[in-house]
């Protein structure tokens, strides 16, 4: 059974029809890179997986059970959307920290009050993983006191201390400089090789070739193409996908 399935998602802002019946699925232990030009739907595909954005039409679907299908021609969602929330973690580009909280409580601060868990046992899950990131120092520290790199892995750990069955990635590494990408690209497929399952929207290709159980190539709202990265980047005879990639070849 799929962790997630996403039929025919379509999604509009006014007059612009940003996703344009939208199909895909990820499997446990998958890690599946969306990859495209900006304006190509690519954020805004993963918004509407984790409730940020509506949908207009189409199915979305956690381990097997609806949290949004069409009723009638529109999107109706399920009452008991937070049961669902649960499922997912969301890395978002900027880090999102509380910057008045410090390491330690911003990534204990959901488990305890949303998932109601003892604090101690939290407390030393996340001390654990802090560990693992090399952030073990940093418990005390305040957003402010991190570099980029190191707030970008806080984030990730927040994320994780939520115990999510699906990571969604959204451009984890725009707002770093390339010594700082390198930091959490290696934080990332560390996480690919403990089979997390992962949802990631990338511009760096070379990453998601390496890293990436299935690739889709999404262009104009519509998927264009998705397939094993070595068909994707090395056999592919989309015209489309081809351009794509030759311009980043050259970038």
């Amino acid at each position: 059974m799929s962790v997630l399935a996403m039929s025919n998602i379509q999604k509009s802002f006014g007059s612009n029809h940003v996703l344009k019946d939208i199909s895909f699925h990820v499997d446990k232990g998958d890690v599946v890179s969306i990859i495209g030009p900006s304006g190509s739907g690519k954020s805004t595909l993963l918004r509407c997986a984790t409730f940020l954005e509506t949908i207009d039409s189409g199915t979305i679907t956690y381990d097997g059970r609806n949290a949004a299908e069409t009723v009638s021609g529109k999107a109706v969602y399920a009452k008991n959307l937070n049961d669902f929330r649960h499922i997912f973690g969301l890395v978002f580009q900027n880090f999102n920290l509380f910057p008045h909280y410090s390491v330690l409580k911003n990534m204990m601060d959901a488990p305890v009050s949303v998932l109601h868990r003892n604090k101690s046992e939290v407390r030393d899950e996340c001390m654990a993983l802090l560990e693992k990131m090399d952030l073990a120092g940093k418990a005390d520290a305040y957003p402010c006191e991190l570099s980029g790199g190191q707030q970008q892995r806080v984030s990730i750990v927040r994320a994780l201390a939520m115990k999510p069955e699906i990571l969604f990635f959204d451009e984890p590494t725009s707002a770093l400089d390339p010594e700082l990408t390198g930091e959490v690209l290696k934080v990332i497929k560390q996480l690919a090789d403990e089979k997390m399952t992962m949802v990631i929207v990338t511009h760096e290709m070379p990453f998601a070739r390496a890293v990436s159980d299935r690739v889709v190539f999404m262009d104009k709202g519509v998927v264009v193409e998705q397939g094993r990265p070595e068909e994707l980047f090395g056999q592919t005879q989309n015209e489309r996908t081809k351009q794509f990639l030759q311009n980043y070849s050259n970038t």
